[in-house]
């Protein structure tokens, strides 16, 4: 049986993954929201109907179906070895964050899979200016998760200094 922080992660990856999942089922079912269509919803914040090819930033852009394949399996072989990490970690905030990005990462595949693109839908500006693409509830919770688990990295490197310990003086 997995332990419980285990459990906890792939609860967390399957929460991400469905809650992507009925978001993007929203965006182009009930909104109807197509490529060039924009719903103003705050004076920085817009949904914004975008296909995204390519990975982050479009890079990569998948333009045949050799291409697309070829980054199915990528990501793919990725997930599978967050998905490992996460079955072998121990720490229950870095097991959380590779749910968060396993969750997001199994979004994103499935819409390639389905469509041979991403969708995305999230589009935050100051004005004109756009400091990100359009992106997903996907892409946000590989990015919370990445940068929960360099936080957590940069943590355990920290390490207290022991005042009792005179050898390393004595040997300088």
């Amino acid at each position: 049986m997995l332990p419980r922080a285990r459990l906890e992660g792939i609860g967390l990856a399957a929460l991400v993954f469905a809650v992507d999942r009925a978001v993007k089922a929203l965006m182009v079912g009930p909104l109807q929201l197509r490529v060039h269509e924009v719903i103003d919803l705050l004076p920085m914040f817009d949904l914004r109907y975008a296909e995204n090819y390519g990975v982050s930033f479009g890079m990569f852009t998948a333009t045949s179906l050799e291409m697309r394949l070829g980054l199915i399996a990528v990501t793919a072989l990725i997930a599978t070895g967050v998905f490992i990490w996460m079955l072998r970690e121990t720490a229950r905030g870095d097991i959380l964050g590779l749910g968060m990005v396993l969750g997001g990462a199994l979004g994103n595949i499935y819409d390639r899979l389905k469509f041979g693109y991403v969708i995305d839908y999230a589009d935050l500006h100051i004005g004109t200016w756009r400091p990100f693409q359009i992106f997903n509830l996907a892409d946000v919770a590989i990015t919370f998760g990445v940068l929960i688990l360099l936080a957590r990295s940069f943590k355990s490197r920290e390490k207290p200094l022991d005042s009792g310990d005179d050898t390393a003086t004595e040997n300088a």
